[in-house]
C-alpha cells in the first residue's frame, strides 16, 4: 500500500475534540485512511509528499441536509420575496410538477453537477433527500438516483401534500406503499413537521413507520413556527432535528439532553429574509450543532458549506471555532458517522487544504473560493 505524507501544513484542524487544532502539522495517508496525525517534526517516512506550503488543512466537510434531485427553476419566486413576499414554503409544488415532467437521465444529471459542485468546494460528505416526486414513483425514481452519488439517502415523501389529495389519506400512502418502494433505496426518513405540511401526529405516525422499516428518522422542525417537530424528533431518537429557527425553552433542553443533533440551515434564512435560529442558545446548553447548507431550488439555493460558515459566524454569533466545528464533526454526528467529520486515525482522508492559513479565513473572507485542493479516501481530486 502507498502511504502519503501531506506536511508543511501551517494549522490542522482535526475535529478530533482530544487534539482539535495542530500548528507546524502533518498527516499521512494510508489505503484511504488517515494513519497519522500531529507535528511535522515527527511525521514518519512515507512513499510520497504533498506540500500544503503552510496552508491550513480541514476535514471535508459533511453537508447533513441537501435536496438535490430536482427539476425547474424558482428564481421568480425568489425575486417575489426580495420584493418583500414572505417565504410559505408553498413553492416546494411548483418544483414537484417540474421534477415529474423531468425524465430520469435529466434529473440524473443535475443531480451529479451539484454534488460536483460540492465537491469542488470541499464538500465529501452529502445527504441527499426525496421530496419532489410525492408519488410512489417518483419518490423512488429519486432515490435511485441519489443512491449512485452518495450512501446518505433519505426518504422524504412527506414534504408537502401533493395537490389533488387529502392529508389523511396522503399520510397512509406515505407510511404504507411509497415507504414499501422507497425504504430499499433509503437510510433515513424524514417528514417536514410545520404549518402548512404536516402536524404532529401525522409526523410521529410517518416516522414510527419508517423506523419500523429499518430507516433512521430525522425531522424539517421548527422552521416557521414554533411546534411539535423538535420534541417528537428528541422522544423517538431521531439523529436530527433540521432548522430549529423558532424554539421554545423546552425544546432548547430537549435538544441539549438528547443524542439529536440540532442541525442549522442559514441558507435558508439569508434567502427567505427570516430570523436566523439562535445557534448561541444552543450550544451555551451544551446541544450538539450541525450546519449544512439545505441546498435546494427554492429556499436555498447555494452548495458552499463555506458560505454557511461565514454566514454562521456573522449571523448566528458562532466563533469561528463553533462554525467549522459544526460543519464538519457536527454533521457527521447528525448522520451518526464516525469515519466522517474528523482527520483521527482510522477515519477517512477526507481532507481539504485551503488557500489560507487558517479556517477563521472562511469567514474572514466570505465568497472568497478558498479550496486549494480536495482529498476523499485519500485519492487527490
Amino acid at each position: 500500500m502507498t502511504t502519503t505524507l501531506i506536511d508543511r501544513i501551517g494549522l490542522l484542524y482535526t475535529g478530533d475534540p482530544e487534539r482539535e487544532e495542530l500548528a507546524d502539522a502533518a498527516l499521512v495517508i494510508e489505503d484511504g485512511l488517515v494513519a497519522w496525525a500531529g507535528p511535522a517534526a515527527e511525521a514518519p517516512d512515507a512513499d510520497e509528499r504533498v506540500d500544503a506550503g503552510g496552508r491550513a488543512v480541514i476535514p471535508g466537510f459533511v453537508d447533513s441536509h441537501a435536496h438535490l434531485v430536482f427539476a425547474g427553476d424558482r428564481t421568480a419566486e425568489f425575486q417575489a420575496r426580495m420584493s418583500g413576499e414572505p417565504y410559505t414554503g408553498g413553492g416546494i409544488r411548483t418544483t414537484v410538477a417540474a421534477t415529474r415532467e423531468a425524465s430520469e437521465a435529466e434529473l440524473a444529471t443535475h443531480t451529479l453537477a451539484l454534488v460536483n459542485e460540492m465537491l469542488a468546494q470541499g464538500t465529501t460528505t452529502v445527504e441527499i433527500k426525496s421530496g419532489y416526486g410525492l408519488s410512489v414513483e417518483h419518490e423512488r425514481r429519486s432515490l435511485e438516483i441519489a443512491t449512485g452519488l452518495t450512501d446518505e439517502t433519505t426518504f422524504l415523501g412527506a414534504h408537502v401534500v401533493p395537490a389533488g389529495l387529502d392529508a389523511d389519506s396522503y399520510v397512509r400512502l406515505v407510511a404504507g406503499e411509497m415507504l414499501e418502494a422507497c425504504a430499499p433505496y433509503a437510510k433515513w426518513v424524514d417528514v417536514f413537521c410545520e404549518r402548512g405540511a404536516f402536524d404532529g401526529d401525522q409526523t410521529r405516525e410517518i416516522l414510527t413507520a419508517g423506523v419500523k422499516a429499518g430507516l433512521g428518522a430525522r425531522v424539517h422542525a421548527n422552521q416557521l413556527t414554533e411546534g411539535p417537530g423538535v420534541r417528537i424528533a428528541c422522544e423517538l431518537g431521531a439523529a436530527s432535528a433540521d432548522h430549529c429557527t423558532h424554539l421554545t425553552a423546552a425544546d432548547v433542553d430537549a435538544l441539549a439532553s438528547s443524542g439529536t443533533v440540532a442541525t442549522l440551515l442559514p441558507g435558508a434564512e439569508f434567502s427567505t429574509r427570516s430570523p436566523y435560529p439562535d445557534a448561541r442558545r444552543l450550544i451555551d446548553a451544551g446541544a450538539t450543532v450541525a450546519l449544512a447548507t439545505d441546498c435546494n431550488p427554492g429556499s436555498s439555493f447555494t452548495s458552499s458549506m463555506a458560505f454557511c460558515v461565514a454566514l454562521a459566524v456573522r449571523e448566528m454569533r458562532m466563533t469561528p471555532l463553533e462554525a467549522i466545528r459544526a460543519a464538519t464533526y457536527g454533521g457527521a454526528r447528525a448522520l451518526r458517522r464516525t469515519d466522517v467529520g474528523w482527520l483521527r486515525r482510522g477515519a477517512r482522508a477526507d481532507l481539504v487544504v485551503l488557500d489560507a492559513p487558517s479556517y477563521v479565513h472562511l469567514a474572514y473572507r466570505p465568497g472568497v473560493p478558498l479550496v486549494h485542493q480536495v482529498f476523499q479516501s485519500g485519492l487527490l481530486l
